[in-house]
């Protein structure tokens, strides 16, 4: 569903604050994997996110989603590919507009618009079905404003908005990050119920090496721009936090120094 081929990023080339972001990353996702992406700051995970979905050019390489070259296609042509989820709950969703009207515009992404009036009874029936899935009660606020809602209320909303159209890819950057604890897991719960029951192939950064191992197929670690480990299937499930504190170092050759992914 995904191939990345020998994708590379330098930003401030040629300057005293060159920094390669990516370093001749190669990568395949089978249809329907999840992968959870985990990294000290400046390991290259946002980038690889971004370059995926066109925020960023890569300097060279090729991005292939299901088939299809993306690596030249713009931001706006991708947006039919790919789902997205950000970090920020105020982000991928208007807050002036009530949570139908946000569901509407999501179901409508890439297709082609008429002139009919509003949202049909069908259509609200529809997004009641969606959000009752959700166990936050939104399926009775459906003319609520968006930016009334908590910040786990409006991560699911947009989670649905992200996947309600069953993308190729749905990318998820640390989507729960700015979350308590308590919400953090009901967003990551109602993450793995929408990314099973739609079989969404899946790639979630988080800074939580708890989440990253207890979520997902399969595990990448990356380190200056580079994965240094790739763990899936069995082998994932019987990792511990301290398994992958000693591969990583055995692959990078220095000790894992992120305090924010030990301490979650």
């Amino acid at each position: 569903m995904l191939e990345i081929k020998n994708l590379t990023k330098t930003f401030n080339a040629g300057t005293i604050n060159e920094k390669v972001a990516l370093n001749d990353i190669s990568l395949t996702l089978e249809d329907g994997d999840f992968v959870t992406v985990i990294g000290g700051n400046g390991a290259g995970k946002s980038t690889l996110l971004n370059a995926i979905s066109g925020v960023w050019k890569p300097d060279s390489g090729q991005i292939i989603v299901d088939g299809v070259n993306l690596s030249h296609m713009p931001e706006y042509k991708r947006a039919k590919f790919l789902g997205r989820v950000f970090q920020d709950p105020m982000m991928g969703t208007a807050a002036d507009m009530e949570i139908q009207e946000n569901l509407a515009i999501a179901y409508r992404r890439g297709k082609m618009r008429g002139f009919k009036w509003g949202i049909s009874k069908k259509e609200k029936a529809e997004y009641v079905k969606m959000l009752s899935q959700l166990e936050l009660g939104l399926e009775t606020r459906l003319s609520a404003k968006v930016g009334l809602l908590s910040g786990g209320q409006r991560q699911a909303v947009t989670l649905l908005m992200a996947s309600m159209n069953k993308p190729k890819i749905l990318l998820l950057d640390e989507h729960t990050a700015a979350l308590d604890p308590k919400t953090a897991e009901k967003v990551l719960s109602i993450t793995d119920k929408i990314v099973n029951e739609n079989k969404l192939t899946t790639i979630m950064i988080t800074h939580n090496m708890t989440d990253a191992l207890a979520h997902g197929n399969r595990l990448i670690m990356m380190y200056q721009g580079k994965i240094i480990i790739d763990v899936k299937g069995e082998d994932k499930k019987k990792l511990t936090v301290s398994d992958l504190l000693e591969l990583f170092t055995k692959a990078s050759g220095t000790q894992f120094a992120s305090d924010r992914a030990l301490l979650s």
